[in-house]
């Protein structure tokens, strides 16, 4: 109900929230991955994120996701913030962790994603989110939370 007296309904999606993170290897190479997305039409460069499981500490997803997705496991991870995916009607929130000291740990990935992994330069990285080309907005925040620790996107002037 609003203030002035009005109602409305609103349909509402929970869900158990997730994770996002940033794995940057020694060499300053952010990895990220590429999927096809359904919604949006085609593949979409994104950083590896996943849904919690059902009691799952968002640091034991991180660490699942990551070894599942890109098949690393991080030696550190660090939480940098968090902020909701989609208020108008999800509960979801995300949390953002930056994965270092990256070491091989694969680990079978969903049966239902086709993952091609890439690894960019931090400037690479602030080329395609200044041209627009990163277009993942649980990336491009994740990043934006990222940004002063890394140095990237520093926006325009």
């Amino acid at each position: 109900m609003f203030e002035d007296g009005r109602e409305s309904s609103v349909d509402v999606v929970v869900h158990p929230g997730a994770v996002a993170l940033i794995p940057i290897d020694e060499r300053k190479q952010i990895w990220f991955v590429r999927q096809y997305r359904h919604a949006s039409g085609g593949e979409l460069l994104e950083l590896p994120a996943g849904t919690l499981e059902r009691g799952e500490p968002p640091e034991q997803c991180a660490e699942r996701e990551c070894q599942e997705e890109i098949g690393m496991s991080p030696g550190k991870l660090e939480h940098l913030g968090g902020f909701f995916l989609a208020p108008g009607y999800s509960t979801e929130w995300l949390g953002v962790y930056l994965a270092s000291e990256l070491r091989p740990d694969p680990r079978p990935g969903d049966a239902d994603e086709a993952i091609q992994v890439e690894k960019l330069s931090l400037g690479r990285v602030t080329e395609l989110i200044e041209s627009g080309e990163l277009r993942d907005a649980k990336s491009l925040a994740a990043l934006l939370l990222a940004g002063p620790r890394l140095g990237l996107a520093r926006g325009r002037s």
